[in-house]
């Protein structure tokens, strides 16, 4: 039996028990969601279940089962992932937009019969996303459960919570009691007298510790109640060493078991106001507060206040992208001088450059999984190469012809970063060059960018696709996402995309990172991307207020082979060669023989 078969069977096999125990419950359908208790982006093993019960190992995807109906709903980025990862497992690939009356709540209310029950973990259910559904679900006459977990009965090796100890940040520059007391205040603007945060970047952030209790995020499994006088962080016993719970404690901050959470928000007394972030809780942990306690619904303050990076932060960014800069260096310059003398492929690609990665100063982990496609396999956003599925980049003798596309990142503890890069394998065509040099025009579009000072992130999506649009061109993803500081490579509350809200949770501020990168696929033949992050940095002071501009942070030649000088302003070309010298001059210190070498060949003005 083929590897395929072999994963369809499994995922046959785990279908079959989740309907068992949808039979032993009274439950029509079943709906399995890509979360965990803390509303996170990566997950840890234990609440892998809709990948344990489809084998679809891609970052987002919704799974339902009825009795003789499973679906796996996903948008363009992992169509084909999907239809390939689901192959022989029973379960359809159903394919979304932006379209009305395309998700998987409109397909459960038109396709289960009234009076029937759907079943929902309510404890990895965000809770704005339950209010949703139940409205939703509610008219069509269904009952929505949230009381149940039907994977977890369903799942007999589920894997228990990690188990790795937590350790202090050592370059964050503002002391946790200092973030405590500004959380209060705002606490206090709101007029709550407790607040609580799951969100495990906001956790991190707010104590000043980091952990490796999901992969690629150096964050650790825990909740935190901010009170009048001190904090309760509740967290798996043995994870504090004692000398660090002993500085907590110093601090206000008392340890508490991680199951407890729930129970200590169920024990909060009449009168308590308490502030929680309904994009940022779930479901079951809002049912656990009394009716005596007074909610009151607003953005954490920690989530705003993370993503103003301080000046020391900053400084400590620029840090980190020398650092990763010059790993890309010596790795561009090993594979250029590999094609046609060794055998190449993504996933080659992919050993290469974190092994490059691994050597810098600093470096704790990749901030995601590489992404390294090759030509057809690059027209898909969010492909990810394996071993069962990958393709050769070049083999000894050959001369290869297309595109390399590697996007990228690593967690230092100075911090995070991700890029994007495409090379050329070979003599690229005009077509590929144009399509580059579009992706490029909209990339610097949004890099010059100039702005009122809270100007909505959503707002400034259309610079970066005006030059694609211009030809009848699009991409079917956000232009932009916010970075942590050595936490998650995708944070919030702002970001560059249509689909985020263009609302004052994305007002941009001084200090807020975020990615640049818009791009375009052609189905079969090649993708293209190109991202840097950015910050937002004081400009000028007007008479109509006070502007920011952007700071490109990341630090690597943009392969000029792909431009076609024709299609570039006379300041878009300033902008290119402007950022090459400010490269060239940032990396040649950190770097030695051919890897400086590359990295004066390719930052030659245009």
């Amino acid at each position: 039996m083929g590897l395929e078969q072999t994963q369809g069977a499994a995922a046959r096999e785990r279908i079959a028990r989740l309907r068992q125990v949808m039979r032993e419950r009274g439950v029509a359908a079943v709906w399995v969601t890509t979360s965990d208790p803390h509303l996170s982006t990566y997950l840890p093993g234990r609440w892998k279940g809709r990948e344990w019960a489809s084998g679809f190992t891609g970052s987002l995807g919704t799974l339902v089962v009825t009795a003789d109906f499973a679906g796996l709903w996903v948008d363009s980025r992992y169509w084909d992932q999907a239809d390939a990862q689901l192959k022989g497992s029973g379960i359809a690939t159903v394919r979304t937009s932006n379209a009305p009356g395309q998700s998987h709540l409109d397909w459960l209310a038109t396709n289960v019969p009234p009076g029937q029950t759907v079943a929902v973990d309510g404890a990895v259910l965000g809770l704005g996303l339950a209010r949703s559904a139940a409205s939703q679900l509610s008219a069509a006459g269904l009952v929505l459960r949230t009381d149940l977990d039907v994977v977890a009965e369903a799942w007999a090796d589920r894997p228990p919570l990690p188990a790795a100890p937590v350790y202090v940040h050592a370059l964050s520059p503002v002391p946790r009691t200092d973030k405590l007391r500004a959380v209060r205040a705002e606490m206090g603007v709101l007029g709550a007298t407790h607040h609580f945060i799951s969100t495990l970047d906001d956790v991190a952030w707010l104590t000043n510790l980091r952990g490796s209790d999901v992969d690629y995020i150096p964050v650790f499994l825990a909740h935190l109640l901010v009170e009048p006088g001190g904090a309760r962080l509740f967290i798996g016993e043995g994870k504090v060493p004692a000398a660090l719970r002993a500085e907590l404690e110093a601090d206000g901050i008392t340890l508490h078991p991680y199951d407890e959470a729930a129970r200590a928000l169920g024990a909060l007394p009449d009168g308590t106001r308490l502030l929680v972030d309904p994009r940022r809780i779930t479901h079951g942990l809002r049912q656990a507060v009394p009716k005596g306690v007074s909610v009151v619904e607003g953005l954490n303050p920690s989530t705003v206040a993370k993503s103003r990076k301080t000046d020391a932060e900053l400084a400590h960014f620029r840090n980190a992208m020398e650092q990763d800069g010059a790993a890309l260096c010596a790795f561009f310059a090993w594979f250029e001088s590999a094609l046609g003398r060794e055998p190449i492929t993504e996933l080659t690609v992919d050993e290469r450059l974190s092994a490059e990665r691994a050597r810098r100063p600093g470096f704790v982990s990749l901030s995601f999984s590489t992404i390294a496609a090759f030509n057809a396999n690059a027209a898909m956003p969010h492909y990810r190469a394996t071993q069962a599925s990958h393709a050769t980049v070049c083999l000894p003798g050959q001369k290869p012809q297309g595109l390399l596309l590697i996007d990228s990142g690593g967690q230092y503890t100075s911090g995070t970063t991700d890029i994007t890069r495409v090379v050329p394998v070979g003599e690229p065509t005009a077509e590929q060059r144009s399509d580059f040099t579009r992706v490029l025009r909209g990339m610097i579009n949004l890099s010059r960018a100039r702005f009122p000072r809270g100007t909505r992130s959503p707002n400034l999506d259309a610079l970066a696709r005006a030059p694609l649009w211009a030809e009848g061109l699009d991409y079917g993803h956000g232009t932009g996402h916010g970075v942590g500081f050595f936490l998650n490579v995708h944070e919030g509350p702002h970001g560059v995309s249509p689909t985020m809200p263009n609302d004052i949770t994305t007002a941009l501020e001084p200090g807020m990172i975020t990615s640049n990168e818009p791009g375009l696929y052609r189905p079969g033949r090649w993708g293209i991307r190109i991202e840097n992050l950015i910050a937002a940095v004081p400009d000028r002071k007007t008479e109509f207020g006070d502007f920011l501009r952007f700071e490109t942070l990341s630090l690597c030649p943009i392969d000029t082979r792909l431009v076609d000088p024709a299609l570039l302003s006379r300041e878009e070309t300033d902008w290119l060669n402007a950022y090459h010298a400010t490269v060239r001059e940032r990396l040649q210190p950190h770097l030695h023989g051919a890897a400086r070498d590359w990295l004066l060949q390719r930052t030659q003005p245009l």
